[in-house]
């Protein structure tokens, strides 16, 4: 330790205080040698890089990007349906149509969840659009007979369901609402002169 006398007070300077402005010192002149070693600075290596990277420019322009239709509506309205959110579902059909209306999955999504929600006018636009895209197939008629039997039009619904039938005898689910149909007509058949 080294001590300093002066007029009668005295001074110890210790090794600790001298060695805290030294490191500091040392490390700002470690680090101007670092850069100075540098062969290029920032600014050269940018002047120098290549315009071209090799493999290709990693960035594409908006007009390079092509479209790929998603599923992701049509998926996200098939889980809400069959969670029984028929207008969340309704959202992600008419969100998957808009976005591709060739789409007959979506198209008959959107016709089902209109049935849920009671907008049979829309419902009818639906399966007319589904019906000009792939036809008349068996699921849609299926699902227009069970359409016309929410609506109490049993007798239309019957005919769905049979044209349905005729094309594919073995489907359960056809079989099963032409069930349901014939337990609906017995439940409200009358009495011949409509009075109890």
């Amino acid at each position: 330790m080294v001590c300093l006398m002066t007029q009668g007070s005295r001074r110890s300077w210790g090794m600790g205080r001298g060695l805290r402005r030294l490191i500091p010192a040392l490390a700002c002149c470690w680090l101007a040698v670092g850069l100075a070693a540098c062969d290029y600075t920032t600014r050269e290596a940018a002047i120098v890089a290549p315009v071209d990277p090799p493999g290709g420019d990693p960035v594409q322009e908006p007009t390079d990007v092509k479209y790929y239709p998603s599923d992701e509506p049509v998926r996200l309205g098939l889980e809400h349906f069959n969670r029984g959110n028929y207008g969340i579902a309704q959202r992600y059909f008419k969100d998957a149509v808009e976005k591709s209306p060739k789409d007959v999955t979506a198209w008959v999504g959107l016709a089902a969840s209109y049935d849920r929600i009671r907008r049979f006018d829309l419902a009818d636009q639906a399966y007319a659009s589904a019906i000009r895209i792939g036809g008349e197939t068996v699921q849609i008629l299926n699902d227009q007979g069970y359409s016309y039997m929410l609506r109490g039009n049993l007798s239309a619904a019957r005919k769905k369901f049979e044209k349905a039938y005729s094309l594919d005898p073995g489907n359960p689910v056809i079989a099963n609402n032409l069930e349901l149909l014939n337990g609906s007509r017995k439940f409200i058949e009358r009495p011949p002169n409509n009075q109890p």
